[in-house]
């Protein structure tokens, strides 16, 4: 569903941030970029939605794929009408807006208002909260409500790719469940294709069927999930695990230097 070969990103011309990136994202199924702060996973993103050129941000090498098409160097409005779209870390609603109007904001690509209320009723089905704060201003919703309508808004254009980054973020633990339960749904039952960024690895690795391990700008490992899960480097920096399973303990974390083994 979609393709990201051997990308090369700079900002300002100068800064090379992405240095060869290969992703492939199945279709109707979820595919998560783990990596720590910094690795270059948010600007991979955002060179496949277009959003990258709004930020002195340029794909300087490499193709973007969604489907048969290529799409590096279009624009974001381009891109989301072909069925692409990115929900973006800390959620960005519009705050002074309602519920329903930042809906119906996210629908701006439909033409027909039947098209626009089916996208609506779509959203309220799976996220019935929303339905019931669908007349609040939503800078006054929770946190958790506004991750929920990030996802909603993004769902409103029917697309066939959603970025997701961060969902977590911020978020109480059973809320992140809820969310990421709702996602699992939507794959399943809408035929979505996902691209999740998110430094939960635990519950990154629970839902997506495939994952890709970035540090500093590069794709260093990938695999299933199931054997990202039981790879001992991704236990050990990721999961804070030790070799038996146990929790490490935050002293040992504090101190531990990354041995990346797997650049070795």
């Amino acid at each position: 569903m979609l393709a990201i070969n051997n990308i090369e990103v700079v900002y300002d011309g100068v800064i090379l941030v992405l240095k060869g990136v290969s992703i492939g994202v199945r279709e109707g199924g979820i595919t998560t970029l783990l990596g720590a702060n910094g690795a270059g996973k948010t600007t991979t993103l955002k060179a496949i939605s277009g959003v990258l050129r709004s930020e002195r941000g340029e794909v300087t090498k490499g193709t973007i794929q969604l489907g048969d098409r290529r799409i590096d160097g279009m624009r974001a409005h381009e891109v989301a009408k072909l069925g692409l779209v990115q929900v973006f870390e800390g959620r960005r609603v519009f705050e002074n807006l309602t519920t329903e109007e930042n809906l119906i904001a996210g629908g701006h690509v439909q033409r027909e208002s039947a098209a626009l209320r089916q996208g609506i009723d779509l959203v309220y089905s799976y996220f019935p909260r929303l339905h019931e704060r669908r007349n609040q201003i939503s800078g006054y919703l929770s946190g958790g409500e506004q991750q929920m309508l990030a996802i909603g808004r993004a769902l409103m254009s029917k697309p066939k790719v959603v970025l997701l980054d961060e969902p977590s973020l911020g978020l109480a633990p059973m809320l992140v469940e809820e969310i990421f339960g709702i996602v699992s749904r939507l794959v399943k039952q809408e035929k979505l294709s996902v691209l999740l960024v998110e430094q939960n690895a635990t519950m990154a690795l629970d839902v997506a069927h495939h994952g890709y391990v970035m540090e500093n700008g590069r794709i260093v490992l990938e695999g299933s999930a199931d054997k990202l899960r039981e790879n001992s480097d991704i236990k050990e920096f990721y999961l804070g695990l030790n070799e038996g399973g146990a929790r490490k303990s935050y002293r040992d974390t504090k101190h531990y230097k990354r041995r990346k083994r797997w650049l070795s």
